[in-house]
C-alpha cells in the first residue's frame, strides 16, 4: 500500500492507494509534512484532486478499491451518481436505494466514506436543506459545497 500527504485548501490530505486502486483519502486536522515524492499508483489521483480544487475538474476518473461491507459499498456507489454541484437528502438517497427505513444505515455508511471527495458524500444534506453529518467538519463541507455551486459569488469592491 503506498501512502502520501497532499496540501489542499482544506488541509493536508492522506492517499492510500495501489495498483488496485484509491483505498482511503481523507483530511487530517494535525499538520503532517507535505509528502515530498507522490508514488506513481497515486499521481494520477493527485492531480486530479488538484484539478478539483482549481475549478478544472467536476468528475473523476480513478480507479477506486474502498474497503467496506456489501452495504457501505451500495451507498457509495450510490453517492457517485449525485451530480457536481448538486445535493440530496439522506432520506431521498434512502429512497433511491430502495429502503427509505434505511435512513440511519444509510447515514452510518455516508459517515465510513473512505474516498472524501472522490466519493461525494458532502453532497449529501438533511430533509429540510440544513448541513448535517460531515466527518471532516461542517465547515469543510459548507466549502465544498460552495465550491460546486453553479452561482459563484461576485465581490463588490
Amino acid at each position: 500500500m503506498k501512502k502520501c500527504y497532499v496540501n489542499t485548501p482544506l488541509g493536508i490530505a492522506s492517499i492510500k492507494g495501489d495498483k488496485n486502486g484509491m483505498t482511503a483519502i481523507s483530511i487530517l486536522n494535525d499538520k503532517d509534512k507535505v509528502s515530498d515524492i507522490v508514488p506513481e499508483e497515486l499521481q494520477e489521483c493527485v492531480q486530479q484532486l488538484q484539478e478539483y480544487f482549481n475549478g478544472e475538474r467536476q468528475s473523476f476518473s480513478l480507479k477506486l478499491n474502498p474497503d467496506g461491507t456489501e452495504f457501505q459499498k451500495k451507498v457509495w456507489t450510490e453517492l457517485l451518481t449525485i451530480p457536481f454541484g448538486k445535493t440530496i437528502s439522506y432520506l431521498d438517497l434512502s429512497k433511491q436505494l430502495g429502503d427509505v427505513k434505511a435512513i440511519r444505515a444509510v447515514a452510518s455508511a455516508n459517515g465510513k466514506n473512505p474516498l472524501w471527495v472522490i466519493i461525494p458524500c458532502h453532497r449529501v444534506i438533511g430533509s429540510d436543506g440544513s448541513l448535517v453529518g460531515y466527518a471532516g467538519g461542517l465547515g469543510r463541507k459548507r466549502w465544498l459545497l460552495n465550491h460546486e455551486s453553479p452561482v459563484k459569488q461576485q465581490s463588490l469592491f
